[in-house]
C-alpha cells in the first residue's frame, strides 16, 4: 500500500524534527498533499493513526490541504483543471502540457511542544 509508506516517511521525518530541538510532542501537523499525487486520501487517513500511535504524533492534530490539479498547455499556454495527468487542453486539444499544481507532497508546518 503506497499510502502507508507516504504515512511512514512523514513520521520518520517529523520524528528526526522533533529530535533536533529535544521537543517532546507535535501539536499540529500541516501537509500538503496534491490531488495528481497518487495518494488515495481514503487510504492516507486509514493508515495514519496506526502509523502515528506510541510515538510524538500520537496527539497530534493534522491538517491537510489538497490543491486541484492546474495545468498549462505546452501548444497554446492555456491553464486548465485536470482530474488525470493525461487530461488534454481543452482549448486546442493538445496532450502536452505543463503541470503547475496538484502533484505536491510536502510538510508545511509542524507545531512542536
Amino acid at each position: 500500500m503506497h499510502e502507508l509508506s507516504v504515512a511512514t516517511s512523514i513520521v520518520k521525518i517529523v520524528q528526526q524534527e522533533v529530535n533536533k530541538i529535544k521537543g517532546k510532542t507535535v501539536l499540529e501537523l500541516y501537509l500538503e498533499i496534491g490531488k495528481l499525487s497518487g495518494v488515495e486520501m481514503d487510504s492516507f487517513y486509514f493508515v495514519w493513526p496506526q502509523c502515528i500511535n506510541g510515538n510524538v504524533l500520537a496527539q497530534t492534530k493534522l491538517f491537510v490541504e489538497e490543491p486541484i490539479g492546474r495545468a498549462r498547455c505546452a501548444e497554446c499556454e492555456t491553464e486548465f483543471h485536470i482530474e488525470k495527468t493525461f487530461d488534454s487542453c481543452p482549448n486546442c486539444n493538445s496532450p502536452f502540457k505543463e503541470i503547475i499544481s496538484g502533484k505536491e507532497l510536502k510538510i508545511k508546518k509542524i507545531i512542536i511542544k
